[in-house]
């Protein structure tokens, strides 16, 4: 009933416009009071942080956040406190803005060109987050992850998100759906083991996918091993026929 005088009121030659710009008001104030309210899942970053947090303390190895600029989390910590119980952690960076940071230890890895020989294989966990959109040849930069690792990488995408880049710096190429993510994996020798997605209504949606060399190795439940359905909350088609 709501909706169908809303509807009607936005096709009134005159007064539409401003109903319209009401609409818009309300729907940037609602995103603003949900990204307040419940910011644990609605803000992508710190609900993708909450899902490494479940997991990071499971691996003992050696770790890389790969393309991790300053290794900072975006909440006031850093990402090798989330894996608590590491052997070693390293981070890697390419050149440009966000890139290269002169830490101690910082490794540069071009995720389009060949890897160094002696960094294949070389960790348990290769860590990457919201990087794979800004480089264009998105198969050879998994490839790159995966060789990095001789057991499981963890990996962050957009799945909806505003086009974001810097001139002379870094693109803005692509959104990968869950499905694709698999795909591609597979192709390197990984299947998945943990796939989860913050599909909300609000604000932007992320999909975080855990995968393995090792198909017997299980992380998180089994029902959410895989994501097959993205972006029917946000677009409001949940529970529709």
């Amino acid at each position: 009933m709501t909706e169908n005088i809303l509807v009607g009121l936005v096709r009134l030659p005159w007064l539409g416009r401003f109903v319209e710009r009401w609409l818009l008001r309300c729907h940037r104030l609602s995103v603003g009071v949900m990204k307040r309210v419940q910011r644990n899942y609605v803000r992508p970053r710190n609900w993708s942080n909450h899902e490494l947090k479940k997991i990071g303390a499971d691996f003992s190895g050696d770790i890389i956040n790969v393309s991790g600029w300053r290794d900072e989390d975006k909440t006031g910590s850093h990402y090798a406190t989330y894996f608590p119980n590491a052997r070693s952690y390293a981070v890697s960076n390419f050149k440009g803005e966000s890139g290269l940071s002169g830490q101690s230890g910082e490794i540069f890895i071009d995720l389009e060109d060949d890897l160094p020989a002696g960094l294949v294989g070389k960790y348990q966990v290769a860590f990457n987050h919201t990087t794979l959109e800004h480089v264009f040849d998105i198969k050879k930069a998994i490839a790159n992850i995966c060789a990095l690792s001789h057991d499981t990488v963890i990996l962050v995408t957009p799945f909806l998100q505003q086009v974001h880049f810097i001139d002379g710096s870094f693109g803005d190429w692509w959104r990968p759906t869950p499905a694709c993510m698999a795909r591609l994996l597979e192709e390197q020798g990984f299947s998945v083991r943990y796939q989860s997605t913050n599909d909300n209504p609000w604000y932007i949606v992320y999909v975080f996918t855990v995968a393995s060399r090792r198909t017997e190795k299980s992380i998180g439940s089994p029902s959410s091993a895989y994501v097959d359905k993205v972006g029917e909350i946000h677009f409001g088609l949940d529970g529709q026929e």
